[in-house]
């Protein structure tokens, strides 16, 4: 489903920063080489990305699903100096493909690809954490969310990618799907804690923005 139409999309992206040609290039080979390139970030709202990191200047962020690496890229402009960036994918193929881009890449001495489980990984990590942004199986977002909240600084951000789940989100309960539905718990869960102040987006598929207080 479609939010905006495509001359209104387009609208957007030519008057929004342009891509890197790094960027540009791994897009195209994406759509190109890559299965169900869907799943890529994105010129809108991989400079979204961009954007709120370069604002937090985060010391360490936590990407929870690697894909192709477009969003380990733009989150990885706005590090600190001395910062890091951790992207954690249990696909090693889309993992080796994301590395090959990443090692052209300015900031490839900061950015670290683990091929784990995200689950088992941050349940035993013991960093403080500045910016997550969870882009990886929907029905463990819920899981993943209160894995990672306790271990977030004050003030960290989270950012969950495709929370509309192309307008089915909106459906009624009893007949949304088993991906759609942890999507809406999460959305509701989200809604009720009390630690985080949170925007829902209608950027892209949706993008959950939350703030822990």
């Amino acid at each position: 489903m479609e939010f905006i139409s495509k001359e209104l999309a387009q609208y957007c992206e030519n008057h929004t920063s342009a891509e890197t040609p790094l960027l540009s290039s791994l897009n195209r080979e994406t759509h190109l080489k890559v299965i169900s390139p869907r799943m890529l970030s994105g010129h809108l709202q991989g400079r979204f990305l961009s954007f709120i990191s370069k604002l937090k200047q985060p010391k360490l962020i936590i990407e929870i699903g690697t894909y192709t690496g477009y969003s380990a890229l733009c989150l990885a402009e706005g590090l600190a100096k001395d910062g890091k960036l951790i992207s954690l994918d249990v696909n090693e193929e889309t993992s080796s493909f994301a590395q090959s881009f990443i090692s052209q890449s300015p900031h490839a001495i900061q950015i670290q690809l683990i091929t784990a489980d995200a689950k088992d990984y941050i349940k035993n990590f013991e960093e403080k954490i500045d910016l997550v942004f969870i882009d990886a199986d929907k029905k463990n977002y819920l899981t993943y969310y209160n894995l990672i909240i306790d271990k977030l600084n004050a003030g960290g951000l989270v950012i969950a990618d495709n929370v509309l789940w192309s307008g089915k989100i909106t459906m009624q309960e009893d007949i949304m799907d088993r991906e759609t539905l942890a999507l809406h718990e999460f959305n509701k869960y989200v809604q009720q804690d009390a630690r985080v102040e949170n925007m829902l987006l209608p950027i892209r598929d949706g993008l959950m923005v939350i703030q822990k207080k």
